[in-house]
């Protein structure tokens, strides 16, 4: 992922945590499918299915499952993709 991608996800993750006010912002579809590859899901092209897919992940994490990748599915898009990495490169404590 590169680093501007990066920014626009950690920049919508922390609106996650702050909480926004009105319709939240969707984060930059490629970075969506990065995070989404680094748990091992490969969403097929088009939108709708990164939409199937995000819904997924949502559902899995007790989100609301409206196949839309605000604030919240984000930062946990973030957080666990992290994790795994983390896990892969042995470096969890």
């Amino acid at each position: 992922m590169s680093a501007r991608g990066m920014l626009s996800v950690v920049g919508t993750a922390v609106g996650g945590l702050i909480g926004w006010t009105g319709t939240p912002p969707a984060a930059d579809p490629a970075s969506v499918r990065a995070l989404l590859a680094d748990l091992g899901a490969q969403p097929g092209p088009g939108d709708d299915n990164l939409a199937q897919a995000v819904r997924a992940f949502q559902t899995r994490t007790g989100l609301d499952p409206d196949g839309v990748a605000g604030p919240q599915t984000v930062h946990l898009l973030a957080r666990y993709a992290k994790e795994v990495r983390e896990l892969r490169l042995g470096l969890a404590a």
